[in-house]
């Protein structure tokens, strides 16, 4: 636990916790609405703002978010107005915000490839407290969003035209999520890098569901593998000197792939044991399952 006195540990380890938080709570709904990749095209467009903040000597940071923001609004007005060349005008917002980001880097002064490497794959010796303050508030918005409208954001991942019907404020929902999605990408970056943090937002909730398809202990079961892997992933990446994103990914799929190698067996097991517990010859093998109500909750 040597590592715990340094200062430069200790900001890492905690903006990998509220990393590990934020990216599978706003990530579970993503995977439902299938929009798994949108934390990668997100990340693309960050580094513009990474780029900008170096060369304005503004905080990196909140300029990232700044523009995340504005590209995940682009984002949302292309999918619901773009149509059959939706996907090419994504394409080249995704690969725009890359070129102009390693472009506005290289620009500014004192831009380096340390610098841009730091930010595509994370790096534990960077996070200062300036940035430990804006994840820390970045991250309260997230989890604030996440919880707070947890139905809402439930209802109108399950099914858009059915939530419209009920009343709900769709097309905002769907900018909120956005929005927040690019507020967890610029949480994310210092720790786990642009490029990888897609992959926490979506392989926890992919592992988590081998083991449950309620929502709510979906949403549990990710974030405690999000926490996990990002602390763990940080503690192994300052004693063998790694990349603190890569090997917090790589431990994710490792997870993803244990828990998918135990989720057979557990089912199983889980099977015969209800079918001990219920009596030979019950009606309840003939009984019509029940009509699932408005608001409960199901499988992720």
């Amino acid at each position: 636990m040597d590592f715990l006195n340094y200062a430069f540990m200790q900001r890492a380890l905690l903006a990998a916790v509220l990393v590990g938080i934020t990216a599978p709570a706003i990530g579970i709904y993503l995977v439902q609405r299938r929009q798994a990749l949108m934390g990668d095209g997100i990340g693309h467009v960050a580094m513009t703002g990474v780029g900008l903040g170096f060369l304005l000597s503004t905080s990196p940071v909140w300029m990232a978010t700044a523009v995340s923001v504005l590209g995940a609004v682009l984002m949302e007005l292309i999918r619901w107005y773009g149509r059959t060349r939706g996907d090419i005008a994504l394409a080249m917002l995704f690969y725009g915000g890359m070129a102009g980001g390693v472009m506005l880097i290289n620009l500014a002064p004192g831009g380096s490839t340390a610098n841009l490497t730091s930010y595509l794959f994370g790096s534990l010796s960077t996070v200062s407290e300036s940035d430990v303050t804006a994840i820390c508030v970045l991250a309260a918005f997230v989890l604030l969003v996440t919880l707070g409208l947890r139905r809402q954001l439930f209802a109108v991942s399950q099914d858009e035209e059915f939530a419209r019907v009920t009343g709900l404020p769709v097309r905002a929902l769907n900018l909120l999520t956005a929005i927040t999605a690019a507020v967890t990408v610029t949480v994310a970056m210092r720790v786990v890098g642009l490029l990888l943090v897609s992959a926490l937002m979506v392989v926890p909730v992919a592992a988590a569901q081998q083991l449950s398809r309620s929502f709510t202990v979906t949403f549990v079961i990710a974030v405690a593998i999000g926490v996990a892997v990002a602390v763990s992933g940080t503690v192994t990446s300052y004693y063998q000197d790694v990349p603190p994103g890569a090997t917090i990914v790589l431990l994710t799929i490792a997870a993803f792939l244990v828990l998918t190698a135990l989720a057979g067996p557990l089912a199983r097991r889980r099977a015969r044991a209800a079918a001990a517990a219920q009596p030979a010859g019950d009606p309840a093998d003939c009984a019509i399952p029940a009509a699932r109500g408005a608001g409960d909750e199901v499988g992720v």
